[in-house]
């Protein structure tokens, strides 16, 4: 009983001491320095506290109020917090109230902050509360951004309605082996795949649960699987086979490029455990890859460039999205191919010096859970445009043919590795805009008439962490629910014999 009242009675003294504004107030239009940049952004109503920091060394105290948008009574005032240092931290339950009652509406919040000792007032900021709710489990890889360490990787999932998180597969447990991100099957947790790489690895396939390893190779393929899709039904898997070769650039702006020398994409069949196959998935002259299905089921998007010399010729290396027909029923592919335009023709015609098209290489299709957009990444050239800082993110309305540049959503540096929450309303991606090194999770509202709004950042318990954080984030993927293994299991079935496939 002691110890509670000395606990409650220290807890009262700190509030006590926690400066906070009076009458004295400079009132200024600067925006408001945080970080992450929470200003002006759509959020959904299920997202966990965005708590951030003040980017100024001098602050000594801070105060955040939020309210109403364009209300001023005290009612409108929804939440305040004070605290002293440079950190805004929004209590879970008083934080959880907020977004009951916010959402579909627009909230202003106002930060004001004791430098010198003078209190400032910086420019309010919107925070416009969407009624679609984000898919609550996002997993990701996290892994060195540099290019010496590749075997430290491990595998997350963090729920972004709180800021629980666990690995749901480590190194540590793999034989310090590589892996390959986690994919979804329509963003359904009681279906998804990863991929262990070396000796011994394989595609470790979840099914309720029930985890097995896949040996996703026959001899004449070229590698086991890298890339890949589930079909709607969850029966096969589209998945593409990539020599991958690492070279080095000579200027000192680039760091390391990452091509391959060959690629092709076939499909798996998970209840047969065959492989079916299609000449035009599979042609020496063209590489292959980045293989998706479409919600339907009618047709696998993809990636495809031209043989060229590599890698001398690396600069001419041009991927453009393609698709083929598929029947889920019979399992059999179309017998042509689609190549979509997806380039606007002014942006291909502004080529460098040299002539190579400006960010006509496409990457990494996805499709949105309603059929509606087609979500990619345009660099100037190559396969992995992670390396790339002019990469940037495209949609296409498939209805249409238009595509969206999505200027106020790419930044400076790479933008890519997205995925869809099941919804359609939210998309999520891995940015590379701080410092160009690290890779974070940013997210994206897309409203019913396909307005793309300003990403934000996941937010963290701490928002030091960040800062603080030695990794990048990589390969998100939005999921409905908690994944139903763990780092154990996966070890565990990589010492199963694999399931081989004809």
């Amino acid at each position: 009983m002691k110890h509670l009242i000395l606990y409650t009675i220290l807890c009262l003294l700190l509030t006590a001491c926690t400066q906070k504004p009076g009458d004295d107030v400079a009132v200024s239009d600067e925006p408001a320095p945080i970080y992450p940049d929470y200003t002006d952004v759509t959020i959904p109503a299920n997202i966990a506290p965005l708590n951030f920091l003040v980017r100024d060394e001098s602050c000594e105290a801070v105060q955040a109020t939020v309210c109403l948008r364009r209300q001023k009574t005290a009612e409108a005032q929804l939440l305040t917090v004070n605290a002293n240092g440079n950190k805004v931290v929004f209590g879970m339950k008083e934080w959880k109230q907020l977004m009951e009652k916010a959402a579909g509406k627009e909230l202003e919040v106002c930060l004001t902050v004791l430098t010198e000792g003078q209190w400032k007032q910086y420019k309010p900021f919107m925070w416009q509360v969407a009624k679609d709710d984000l898919d609550p489990i996002l997993t990701y890889r996290l892994i060195e951004p540099d290019y010496e360490i590749w075997s430290n990787v491990e595998l997350w999932e963090r729920n972004v309605e709180n800021f629980d998180e666990r690995t749901i597969s480590s190194y540590k447990k793999v034989g310090d082996r590589c892996m390959n991100c986690h994919t979804f099957s329509n963003q359904d947790p009681s279906l998804s795949m990863l991929y262990v790489r070396g000796e011994g690895g394989g595609a470790i396939l979840n099914q309720d649960g029930n985890l097995s390893k896949l040996a996703l190779k026959a001899d004449d393929m070229v590698s086991g699987s890298v890339y890949f899709g589930f079909s709607p039904n969850g029966r096969y898997v589209t998945f593409s086979t990539n020599l991958i070769i690492p070279a080095f650039h000579s200027r000192s702006e680039k760091r390391l490029e990452v091509f391959d020398s060959k690629s092709d994409v076939y499909v798996a069949d998970l209840q047969s455990h065959t492989f079916l196959r299609s000449p035009l998935l599979a042609d020496s002259l063209v590489y292959e890859t980045f293989p998706t299905f479409s919600p339907d089921g009618k047709f696998i998007y993809y990636c495809a460039a031209p043989r060229v010399k590599l890698p001398d010729d690396i600069r001419r290396l041009q991927y453009r999205l393609c698709r083929i027909a598929f029947d889920e029923q019979t399992g059999r592919f179309g017998t042509q191919v689609d190549t979509l335009q997806t380039t606007p023709v002014a942006e291909i015609a502004a080529s460098s010096a040299d002539g190579i098209p400006r960010k006509a290489s496409v990457c990494h299709p996805r499709v949105s859970p309603d059929g509606r957009w087609l979500l990619y990444t345009v660099a100037y050239y190559g396969t992995f445009p992670i390396w790339h800082p002019e990469a940037d993110l495209r949609m296409m309305d498939l209805k249409t043919g238009q595509v969206q540049k999505l200027d106020n959503v790419n930044s400076r540096k790479s933008d890519t590795y997205h995925s869809w929450s099941s919804n359609s309303r939210w998309f999520v991606f891995a940015s590379k805009r701080d410092d160009g090194l690290y890779g974070k999770p940013y997210f994206c509202y897309v409203d019913a008439a396909g307005k793309v709004h300003k990403p934000f950042c996941l937010p963290q318990k701490d928002p030091d962490r960040y800062d603080n954080m030695l990794k990048s984030f990589n390969a998100p993927e939005l999921g409905r629910a908690p994944l139903p293994f763990t780092d154990s299991d996966v070890a565990d079935a990589m010492k199963l014999s694999p399931v081989t496939f004809r």
